[in-house]
C-alpha cells in the first residue's frame, strides 16, 4: 500500500536513530542542495582567484546549513516523517529553524554580489537583476515583521490544524512544496533578525531581539497543544502502519514535545549571534569614531603649528 503516493512502501519496520539516517534521496532536494553547494563554492573560488579574502565561518555556516537540509530530506527521516508525526516535526523543525539561520551566516547573497560580473553599462545580468530585486517592494513587504510574524505562526496553525496539511501530504508534489515552504518562511523569519546580506527591512538590535520573540511563543504553545491533545488531530498519522509498532497519540505528543523543545534552539543561536553582530558593530562604530578624532586632533595641531608659525613670522 503507497500511503502518500511518495512512491514509498508504509511497511518500514520499527524507526531507530541508525534506520532513520541511512541514505533514501528525494531528487528534487538532492539536486537543490548539490546546486546549493556548487554555486556557492564557485563564488568562493572566484574571489580567492581574485586575491579577495572570503570568511570560512561563513563557508562552513552555509555548508553545514545544507548538510541540515539534505540530513532530513535524503535520508530515511524522510520516509519515516511520511508515516510518523515526530520524524515529521523533526523535519519541519530543522528545516524551518536550523537550516535557514545557518545558511542566513553564510551570507549567500553578499556572496553573490561580490562574485558575479556587472553586465555593463545598459544591460542587466544576474548580478543586476539581484539588486533589483532586493531594493524592490516585493522584498519590503515579505521581509517586514507585520508579514513574517503572521506567517511564521500561520504556517504551524493553519497547517496542521486544517485540512491542507492532509492534502499536500498526499502527494509528492505536495510534500516537498511544504518543505520548500517551511525552509522559505524561516529565512524570511530569520533574514531581517540575524542576516548578514544586505536587505531592505533592518531594525535596530534591540527591536530585532523582540522580533524574534514575538514569533516564539506562538511556537510553544503550538508544541503543547500537541502534547495536552487526548485524541490525534492530524488525518495523515491517525493510523500509523502496524509495522512501525507505535500509538498515534502518544507519537503526536512526542511531536509536540520536538516543537516545544526545538524553539528554544533558534532562540539561543540567533542571541549568541546578534550578541556578537551587535558588539562586532560596537567595535567598528567606536574605531570609525577613534580615527574621525585623531584626524580632528591632527587637524587643531595643524592649526596651532601654523599659528605658531606666523607669530615666528610677525616677530621676525
Amino acid at each position: 500500500m503507497d500511503h502518500s503516493g511518495h512512491g514509498m512502501m508504509t511497511d518500514l519496520p520499527p524507526f531507530t536513530l541508525a534506520r532513520g539516517l541511512e541514505w533514501s534521496a528525494d531528487p528534487f532536494f538532492l539536486i537543490a542542495t548539490l546546486a546549493g553547494l556548487a554555486l556557492y563554492g564557485w563564488g568562493v573560488v572566484r574571489l580567492r582567484g581574485r586575491g579577495d579574502s572570503w570568511p570560512v565561518a561563513r563557508t562552513v555556516s552555509y555548508v553545514v546549513g545544507v548538510l541540515t537540509i539534505a540530513l532530513v530530506m535524503c535520508t530515511k527521516l524522510n520516509d519515516y516523517g511520511m508515516v510518523m508525526f515526530s520524524v515529521h516535526m523533526v523535519q519541519h523543525m530543522v528545516i524551518s529553524m536550523l537550516s535557514p539561520i545557518l545558511i542566513l551566516l553564510g551570507a549567500p547573497v553578499t556572496l553573490a554580489l561580490r562574485a558575479l560580473p556587472t553586465a555593463g553599462r545598459g544591460r542587466k545580468g544576474p548580478r543586476e537583476l539581484l539588486l533589483t530585486l532586493l531594493h524592490s517592494r516585493y522584498m519590503r513587504i515579505i521581509t517586514h515583521p507585520a508579514f513574517t510574524i503572521p506567517l511564521f505562526i500561520a504556517s504551524l496553525y493553519a497547517l496542521y490544524f486544517t485540512p491542507l496539511f492532509d492534502f499536500l501530504m498526499g502527494s509528492r508534489a505536495g510534500h516537498i512544496a511544504m518543505m520548500v515552504h517551511f525552509l522559505a518562511v524561516g529565512v524570511v523569519f530569520f533574514w531581517p533578525i540575524i542576516g548578514v546580506d544586505p536587505g531592505p527591512h533592518r531594525p535596530g538590535y534591540l527591536m530585532r531581539m523582540l522580533e524574534l520573540f514575538a514569533g516564539m511563543p506562538f511556537h510553544a504553545f503550538f508544541g503543547i497543544a500537541l502534547m495536552m491533545a487526548s485524541t490525534p488531530m492530524v488525518e495523515t498519522f491517525k493510523n500509523p502502519p502496524a509495522s512501525l509498532g507505535i500509538d498515534a497519540l502518544s507519537d503526536q505528543n512526542a511531536a509536540g514535545g520536538i516543537a516545544w523543545a526545538f524553539s528554544e534552539v533558534p532562540s539561543v543561536l540567533v542571541l549568541i549571534a546578534l550578541l556578537f553582530q551587535w558588539y562586532g558593530s560596537e567595535q567598528r562604530q567606536a574605531k570609525r569614531k577613534d580615527r574621525a578624532a585623531d584626524r580632528d586632533g591632527d587637524k587643531e595641531l595643524e592649526a596651532y603649528n601654523a599659528y605658531l608659525a606666523s607669530l615666528n613670522a610677525r616677530e621676525g
